[in-house]
């Protein structure tokens, strides 16, 4: 039966840019439209994420029939419209536009940090002038210290505003401001105030569009051309904010935000940006260890996982107690939660730091969260219960005190103590580092953190996102899905998993919700989770 009341189809109109015919939605912004027809407008002031005051002047095109160039971060499209962006006056009013920035730009391209990522180095290169004609001294302003994370370098500005607007319209926390008159003016701070305390102020960096403001946390660290990037997730609270690690040498160098309309927007806040130097961290475990008497013995890790499988069928251990980490993987969480379940079953706990949630008053829907890791909804999806404290500590008690099978999974547990786990008939720690609790294991295997892995993250809308790995894993590490996919397959008759594809799907085994997404669709965007039961209903 058709719909009475079907969705109206949004209204189009036919455009024409530099010769190609395309149809977009009636009201589409002339440098949106030729993004879609696949050409680059130059633009400095205009963000998708902020409002378009047509200030810079760089994305001057031509369309007939109109009196004078239009800017096309303001202008509209029109059914019928012809644009010309290449046009003999639209190139000759860019190639002004970009040598009036030159006159007073110090070009300091050797030793900028947005060397590589400049836009007005970028369109020099592709529409400037050959030859500058100024013969006087470039005026020097020198740099100043905004505060919080941010460096102004005010001879390299040109005046976008970017970072203004943001302040003003996404923070709604006005702190910066142009001061001064024509070519005087310069962006300040209010007396001395600056950028302290603010919780988004580092996204005024990202958004210069050349080297104006830089982060002094990435200065001079390195060069934008030498930088691996990834696709990944913050893991610093339940937001789950998608952002890209870039790394270099095998070390995370800084974390920036991709967008994401449903999540974070263009945006992130300061404590997941800046909260990285943990995943750099040494010291790893780089082989499975097995207890011999008083000493760990290193073996393969077909050999620890025989002699685990053996010593799980060996005899009735009873239900387990599990202790796990919310920064680890949904596939990882799952597959514990099988290994448990095909061994008895049993309960199991997280523990996460807490702290205050603070909203950007711009783009609610984004806030740095009171939870301060990524998966706390994974934990729950698959059973886990919160246990601790509101700084991450206690709770290990019943736990480190069981006598049946206990699990660890990448919790360090670092208040747990050297008595943690002695009473246990079978300890297995799963995990990252060799604290003392960890020595009392029967077992030790070493597993990959999130950013040496594929895998997925549930933030705290329930939405399941991907990661992708951007190092190399330490020695022999690899992740805990796979670890204890083999287990699986060596005590049941489960199928080994050969991939994280393969270990989500098998979520769907424990946690109904799963089973209804796809690896596939999730894509860089993620897809909601449906309802599920969690610990404590």
């Amino acid at each position: 039966m058709a719909d009475a009341n079907p969705t109206p189809a949004p209204e189009t109109v036919n455009v024409t840019v530099d010769g190609m015919e395309i149809t977009v939605p009636k009201g589409t912004r002339i440098l949106d439209a030729c993004a879609m027809a696949g050409v680059d407008v130059p633009h400095y002031c205009y963000h998708p994420g902020l409002s378009a005051p047509a200030q810079c002047r760089m994305c001057l095109v031509e369309v007939e029939k109109a009196p004078k160039l239009v800017p096309a971060c303001t202008g509209t499209v029109a059914d019928g419209q012809v644009i010309l962006t290449e046009s003999e006056k639209a190139l000759k009013a860019r190639e002004g536009v970009l040598e009036f920035y030159l006159v007073n730009h110090p070009l300091d391209c050797p030793v900028c940090d947005q060397s590589g990522e400049c836009k007005l180095q970028d369109y020099v290169s592709a529409e400037g002038p050959a030859m500058g004609r100024s013969k006087e001294p470039k005026r020097v302003l020198g740099r100043d210290d905004f505060g919080g994370d941010v460096l102004f370098y005010a001879d390299r500005c040109v005046m976008c505003t970017r970072c203004v607007r943001f302040m003003r319209e996404v923070a709604q926390d006005e702190r910066l401001a142009v001061v001064q008159r024509g070519h005087r003016n310069v962006i300040d701070t209010f007396f001395d105030e600056g950028l302290d305390g603010n919780l988004w102020a580092d996204n005024i960096v990202d958004i210069c569009p050349v080297g104006a403001l830089v982060s002094k946390d990435f200065l001079h660290k390195a060069r934008a051309w030498d930088l691996d990037r990834t696709p990944s997730i913050c893991p610093n609270c339940s937001q789950g904010c998608n952002v890209r690690l870039e790394t270099r040498d095998n070390l995370v160098q800084r974390i920036k935000p991709r967008p994401n309309p449903e999540v974070n927007s263009h945006w992130m806040c300061d404590f997941g940006r800046l909260n990285y130097e943990w995943i750099n961290r040494g010291g790893r475990i780089e082989a499975p260890l097995v207890r011999d008497g008083d000493r760990f013995v290193p073996v393969s890790w077909s050999e620890a996982l025989t002699r685990l499988a053996a010593a799980l069928e060996e005899g009735p251990l009873g239900e387990a107690r599990a202790v796990v980490s919310p920064f680890m993987a949904n596939e990882d969480l799952g597959m514990l939660r099988r290994v448990m379940d095909v061994t008895g079953g049993g309960t199991g706990v997280y523990r996460c730091e807490e702290g205050e949630e603070v909203v950007l008053p711009g783009f609610p829907t984004l806030a740095l969260r009171r939870d301060r890791a990524a998966n706390v909804m994974g934990a729950e999806a698959f059973g886990f219960s919160r246990a601790g404290g509101a700084d991450g500590l206690g709770g290990l008690v019943e736990p480190g005190s069981y006598e049946g099978k206990l699990f660890v999974l990448g919790d360090e547990l670092a208040d747990g103590g050297e008595g943690f786990g002695r009473p246990s008939r079978l300890f297995v720690y799963i995990g990252h580092f060799m604290g003392a609790a960890a020595r009392n294991a029967h077992f030790v295997l070493p597993a990959t953190t999130f950013a040496e892995m594929e895998g997925t993250f549930t933030n705290v809308q329930r939405r399941v996102q991907r990661f992708w790995p951007a190092l190399q894993a330490p020695g022999m590490a690899r992740p805990a899905w796979q670890i204890l996919g083999v287990l699986l397959a060596g005590i049941s008759d489960a199928s080994a998993v050969a991939t994280a594809s393969d270990a989500f799907h098998a979520l769907g085994e424990v946690s109904p919700a799963f089973a209804a997404l796809s690896w596939g669709e999730l894509g860089q965007q993620g897809a909601v989770l449906g309802s599920f039961a969690q610990a404590g209903d």
